[in-house]
């Protein structure tokens, strides 16, 4: 941290000298980390552009189209694009998906059909899919209304795979093994690419026929390879994480074998028509400008996340995964072990925004969720977590997840800011 900015920080903003040596000295501590992290970053951004100059992209791709968007050359050309940079046949990438769980849940279901069993084998899936599979919640379509059966498989204690016990639960009706890559609120570390293609390479092994599905919310561009290069047949996510860059203003994605997305397109729509049609209201620009400039936003908000890692954990409190883990998400967790510590967390998260500064987050019953939630999120884009943001479950051990940054200077000034608040508001005041 340069003199001038140590100044800046702490006589315009207020930030403690304490806090700001602590950061200091844990930025120096990871910084070796960031050349492997720049690396990734510039392959991908090579990859991209080699997906933009493929498809020829230009002015025209930016244009409106009306009524029911036949022939939307620029929503043709998004979507190749998109094929293109995950190594997929097809892909579908609109801003009618809402967000990642409508992604997901257009999968599920275009995919999905009576009597068939789904899997998921990293044990339960996001909170806001438990209501779309039918595991709580009743008389709102569920995939189990519809006759679809469902069972889940735990991680190891490692965290890894249990391919023993996925290997018992495959069966003769098995349709779909669904692989979450992210770690959602659960406490672990996200699945490396690695781990997805040792996974599809199993599942396959037993069943050619049985559709490899990856929830990728928060692991694009984590890596040099995606799910589809290594085997899964379709993933989901959304365009207001990683993707979007920070610009798309709604949306989501799914891509994989050509068959499959046609089917998810149906469900999108209607069967008969499909990707056919479906305005992009105006979107492509931003859309692709995002997906362009999505590599190095990825970039910044992971370093952040690394940094977080080493400030909180060489305070004494846990965090998953470590600084020097392996990354396969954004995303952060931390133990602070009283909801107090996660409410002045998601506080300094808020107060470091460059929207809604203002504005004092508190828990509350959101939907599709379990317990009491408390999210910071001051974005250009409402809800867009590849913006700096932080969020909860109010409930015990008390883990905050912390994600986001459109750039790694925003992401460590939430880290910054985050500690503040803890050692302001609650009994943690001395640990610095």
């Amino acid at each position: 941290m340069k003199d001038n900015t140590y100044g800046l920080l702490r006589d315009r903003f207020g930030i403690s000298p304490k806090v700001l040596d602590h950061v200091k000295k844990c930025e120096e501590a990871v910084s070796g980390r960031f050349d492997r992290l720049d690396d990734i970053m510039a392959y991908n951004q090579y990859k991209v552009l080699d997906a933009f100059q493929k498809n020829r992209i230009c002015d025209r791709h930016f244009s409106w189209n009306t009524g029911y968007g036949y022939d939307d050359a620029g929503r043709d050309a998004l979507e190749q694009v998109y094929a293109d940079v995950f190594n997929a046949e097809a892909a579908l990438v609109r801003p009618i998906i809402v967000n990642g769980t409508h992604a997901l849940t257009l999968t599920l279901m275009g995919i999905l059909r009576p009597g068939d069993k789904l899997i998921y084998c990293t044990g339960a899936p996001y909170d806001t899919l438990e209501e779309v599979i039918g595991i709580r919640g009743e008389g709102k379509g569920s995939l189990r209304e519809y006759g679809v059966s469902y069972s889940q498989v735990e991680l190891r204690d490692d965290g890894r795979i249990d391919f023993d016990a996925l290997g018992e639960a495959i069966g003769p009706d098995t349709r779909m093994v669904t692989l979450q890559r992210a770690t959602g609120y659960g406490w672990r570390r996200a699945i490396t690419i690695e781990e997805i293609k040792e996974w599809a390479d199993f599942v396959h092994g037993i069943n050619p026929d049985i559709v490899c599905m990856v929830d990728n919310c928060y692991g694009e561009f984590l890596h040099t390879l995606e799910p589809t290069d290594v085997g899964a047949d379709i993933m989901a996510g959304s365009l207001i994480k990683n993707p979007g860059g920070g610009l798309a203003l709604t949306g989501g994605y799914v891509a994989g074998r050509r068959d499959l997305v046609e089917k998810i397109s149906y469900r999108m729509t209607s069967p008969g028509i499909g990707g056919e049609c479906g305005l992009t209201f105006g979107q492509t620009r931003t859309m692709l400008q995002g997906l362009f400039i999505a590599p190095k936003t990825v970039n910044g908000a992971v370093k952040g996340a690394v940094l977080c890692a080493e400030v909180f954990s060489s305070l004494g409190f846990p965090v998953c995964p470590e600084a020097d883990d392996e990354r396969s998400d954004i995303i952060q967790a931390v133990r602070l072990g009283s909801p107090e510590a996660v409410i002045a967390f998601c506080k300094g998260i808020q107060a470091s925004a460059p929207v809604d500064s203002h504005v004092s987050p508190e828990p509350w019953d959101m939907p599709g969720y379990e317990d009491p939630v408390i999210m910071a999120a001051g974005a250009f884009v409402q809800g867009s977590s590849i913006e700096l943001s932080a969020d909860a479950p109010i409930r015990e051990p008390y883990n905050v997840y912390f994600q986001g940054g459109l750039t790694y200077e925003h992401s460590k000034f939430g880290v910054i800011k985050a500690l503040q608040y803890i050692t302001e508001m609650t009994n943690y005041s001395a640990i610095l």
